[in-house]
């Protein structure tokens, strides 16, 4: 069983990372296909994901699920709030039956420091440039590059961006990192800016390898 990573957040919250190694009937002996899928590996990636969430909640109801008009799957009842992310061979999910939660994968590659203005607001940016590692200049394609900190600040904003789940987001207006100090497992304390009102709250990550894995359990009435 590739459960690749596991944490019961909270009493009422579980995450889990599963690397994605079986082939479609493994998923489909538990979960159905919940939509048309054509291309092979996202149907792979779809099947994981709705896989995980019983795998955490056996009780999980998944064909229940809806899609909202901003893509964002969730229940009606709001029995469970809940979250995919999907990534190459890797599928995460987050659930909680009393948090709102968002849950992002990604696998770091040196094109992010190629697109960073367009996520990062001025000030993150900033800091970015002068930590430990991070080349002199963004635009250069060179792999030896330090491109697994921003890409932990993308996967950051999506979960946010995640959490939130009513789109219209400006990821570098809306969505704020504070400095942090980097390491394998922390937080990035945040700020979501899009109401009049600011909204801090920690944005939870682990990485493993170039790997990153972040996630955000908080309730907002914004």
């Amino acid at each position: 069983m590739p459960l690749f990573y596991q944490q019961d957040i909270n009493e009422t919250t579980r995450l889990g990372v599963w690397q994605i190694t079986e082939d479609e009937s493994f998923f489909l002996e538990k979960v159905p296909l919940s939509r048309e899928i054509t291309h092979p590996h996202k149907r792979l990636q779809h099947l994981a994901g709705r896989y995980l969430l019983q795998f955490l909640f056996p009780e999980f109801p998944y064909e229940l699920i809806r899609i909202a008009d901003t893509r964002k799957p969730y229940l009606e009842n709001e029995a469970f709030h809940f979250s995919i992310s999907h990534c190459g061979d890797t599928a995460a999910a987050l659930v909680s039956s009393t948090y709102r939660v968002g849950v992002d994968v990604e696998l770091a590659t040196p094109k992010i420091n190629r697109v960073l203005h367009k996520f990062l607001h001025p000030s993150e940016l900033s800091w970015l440039h002068v930590q430990p590692g991070m080349p002199k200049s963004f635009n250069n394609n060179d792999p030896l590059s330090g491109y697994l900190l921003p890409t932990l600040l993308w996967s950051a904003k999506e979960s946010v961006f995640k959490w939130y789940g009513s789109g219209q987001v400006d990821f570098s207006e809306h969505i704020r990192l504070m400095p942090f100090e980097f390491s394998s497992i922390g937080s990035i304390p945040g700020n979501f800016c899009k109401s009049t009102n600011p909204f801090s709250f920690p944005i939870h990550y682990k990485t493993f390898g170039n790997l990153c894995l972040s996630w955000v359990v908080e309730n907002y009435t914004g």
